[in-house]
């Protein structure tokens, strides 16, 4: 297989989380969202014969961009689990991790996944499709009050109580469970000048549930801050606030919730020290050729 068909999208923000990992040539190093393994292929050009990199993805389509390298090692599960995976492989420390949030643009441009409006398929989105719950269990089976939730807490949708009532209604007609029905319920609520952005955030919301992201994310985050050596780093590209605010949390004070706890002196007890204390975002240059960048921000922190 060519390098060109195993990549099927462009690594966001390269270089730059590439340095911000300060990689150590005989170093162990973790890639815990795998995708197209554009950041992964980089990571092993600077890891010498006695470097190791794991990279993690719950996505079987993932698997044809497995790199033969001997240093290389596919682990086919959600990064939730880094600290039993990295157990069962016998890695006690690590030199660096990194994380590209984003959903990948295959994931948006395979219909059948479910996970843009802009097509016609199940309404499915699940990131491993061995999974059990899809977007269709969410929105035929959650309450009224808990479907307004998600929406409210992943979509962050003022309307979010309307838009929940709204599908609790149509769905007692038929089931809401390919994209164009769901679509033809929900697009009236929102007026033609935002609707593009408003559906985004339906369909991010609904995601984000089927696919227990943001606590994956969490666990993800409690591990690494125990498996990084003193001095290994941690490089995080997030795209939305909601996630954002969790890894700038942990990094600034140690755990996701963002609760500081002072010392004596009142200098705040945290594992982390920021490498840049000013978020990283793509250039204008980098936004024009490859829009999936637009929103990403890059943070970076040293284990202490």
């Amino acid at each position: 297989m060519t390098e060109n068909a195993q990549i099927y999208h462009v690594p966001v923000l390269l270089q730059q989380s590439i340095d911000g990992l300060n990689i150590n040539p005989a170093g162990t190093y973790v890639d815990v969202t795998f995708g197209g393994g554009g950041h992964s292929r980089e990571i092993l050009k600077h890891l010498g014969e006695h470097g190791r990199l794991l990279s993690f993805d719950q996505d079987a389509d993932a698997e044809r961009n497995i790199v033969d390298d001997k240093r290389f090692t596919f682990v086919r599960s959600n990064f939730r689990y880094l600290h039993n995976f990295l157990r069962y492989y016998d890695v006690e420390k690590i030199d660096g991790l990194l994380a590209d949030l984003g959903v990948s643009s295959h994931h948006f441009d395979e219909s059948e996944r479910g996970f843009s409006f802009r097509a016609d398929g199940p309404l499915d989105m699940r990131m491993n499709k061995r999974a059990g719950l899809t977007a269709t269990d969410v929105v035929n089976d959650y309450s009224e009050e808990k479907l307004a939730d998600v929406f409210y807490l992943y979509g962050e949708l003022k309307n979010s109580r309307k838009l929940a009532n709204i599908i609790c209604k149509a769905r007692e007609k038929q089931e809401l469970n390919t994209i164009n029905v769901f679509l033809d319920v929900i697009k009236p609520l929102f007026n033609r000048e935002r609707e593009k952005k408003e559906l985004a955030k339906v369909f991010q919301a609904l995601r984000i549930e089927v696919n227990q992201e943001m606590e994956a994310l969490k666990e993800m985050l409690q591990a690494a801050t125990q498996v990084l050596k003193p001095g290994g780093r941690l490089v995080v590209i997030t795209y939305h606030s909601l996630e954002d605010r969790m890894v700038k949390n942990l990094m600034r004070a140690g755990n996701v919730e963002g609760k500081v706890d002072k010392d004596f002196y009142g200098k705040v007890n945290t594992p982390f020290e920021l490498v840049n204390n000013k978020v990283i975002v793509p250039t204008d240059e980098e936004i024009e050729r490859n829009p999936r960048s637009r929103s990403a921000k890059l943070r970076i922190a040293e284990k202490l």
